[in-house]
């Protein structure tokens, strides 16, 4: 099969889409598909694929998204594809997989001052909605039943066009027995105890995945040495360590130095907090409970449908409920507990492996040709 994946960049230290663009472009070649990244920047894609430049260039990045969109559409008129799967709003595609939420909803939420600030994300919602009010709209991957209600909610799609695919993980990747020595080696460096309790933060967008409120949270534990919070990610978190400051906790909260081997922090680490806001399905989260890691989220994260609260971790309903949170986490600090609950989250594994993922994946791709009939080659001219 002749697959295109469309994203802006390729990078898969950037953030969750490029880095499932990598991992799936990686493993469609390993099962014999003849697949081209098409984006912006290609720079980084798996041996064995094909990098496609798209032109991006202009002065703001309105201008930019809409060369973009010019310079795919003159490449899918030239070139013929079996599958054109997109990770970003674009005027034709198969498969859209909107890994971060609607750009419809995401653009409704602007206020009018970022409206202005920002129109490219207006015209990405306009560009999403030509295409999925289209009669011949795309697939819509959902990575959860969380976000199929989100499509339903701005789109009239039947469940044919939104089938779910559930976010995976490369499980011998994420293999808690894989490195034992990490743990004591990445916490030797951290300058943490045996002892001490340590929540793990991992995200790039910190406002929306909640560290405010694990920041917030801390202060519960003032009088308590052993908990500690351990954040992880590339942006600067100089504001949130402020406030960690001005509520008495700086000396219980580490942002580490970014490392692109968060393996280390997931053994380093006890459990996984990420009180997020908005998740369609959170790669750190599976990857936690992967390696064994009881996880402390919300329910508006597509991820935590794999998880019994209680017994994966906990599932919060108010990300803003920060005394909940800090409930949530001081049962952390019983040893026994987290124990069971980590006994739980390796039992999860097989439930996660990327085999299963891209085998779903590939049966999408089958129904979707086999419904296109004779028209396979509109993307040529």
């Amino acid at each position: 099969m002749r697959i295109a994946l469309v994203t802006k960049r390729t990078d898969p230290k950037v953030g969750g889409a490029e880095k499932y663009t990598f991992d799936l472009a990686q493993r469609l070649e390993r099962e014999g598909h003849d697949v081209s990244v098409l984006a912006a920047t290609p720079d980084h894609v798996p041996v064995g694929t094909t990098p496609v430049k798209l032109s991006a260039g202009g002065l703001t990045r309105l201008r930019r998204y809409d060369r973009l969109l010019a310079s795919l559409d003159e490449h899918l008129d030239a070139t013929p594809y079996d599958i054109v799967h997109a990770m970003l709003p674009v005027h034709r595609c198969d498969v859209y997989h909107p890994h971060a939420g609607l750009a419809r909803a995401m653009a409704a939420g602007d206020k009018p001052s970022e409206r202005v600030l920002n129109p490219r994300r207006d015209r990405r919602a306009a560009v999403e909605g030509t295409l999925l009010d289209s009669p011949n709209a795309p697939v819509v991957l959902c990575l959860s039943e969380y976000v199929r209600a989100s499509v339903r909610a701005w789109y009239a799609l039947d469940d044919a066009h939104l089938p779910i695919l559930f976010n995976a993980v490369d499980t011998h990747v994420y293999d808690p027995a894989a490195r034992p020595d990490a743990r004591a080696a990445t916490r030797a460096r951290l300058q943490l105890g045996p002892d001490d309790c340590v929540a793990l933060f991992v995200g790039q967008d910190l406002e929306r995945k909640g560290l405010r409120e694990a920041v917030l949270a801390m202060q519960a534990f003032r009088e308590n040495p052993r908990m500690r919070l351990v954040i992880v990610g590339r942006p600067s978190a100089r504001e949130y360590l402020g406030l960690a400051d001005r509520i008495g906790v700086r000396d219980r909260v580490i942002k580490a130095p970014y490392s692109a081997d968060v393996y280390a922090f997931y053994q380093a680490a006890d459990f996984l907090v990420l009180p997020t806001k908005h998740d369609p399905c959170s790669l750190v989260v599976l990857e936690a409970l992967a390696m064994g890691l009881p996880v402390i989220s919300t329910r508006f994260n597509g991820a935590c449908e794999i998880m019994s609260e209680g017994v994966h971790g906990h599932v919060l309903d108010d990300p803003a409920d920060v005394p909940r949170l800090s409930l949530a986490m001081e049962t952390m600090l019983d040893d026994g507990t987290r124990r069971r609950m980590s006994e739980a989250c390796v039992a999860l594994r097989p439930k996660l492996e990327y085999d299963q993922h891209v085998r779903t994946l590939a049966a999408i791709y089958d129904r979707v040709l086999s419904a296109r009939g004779d028209t396979a080659d509109r993307y040529t001219s």
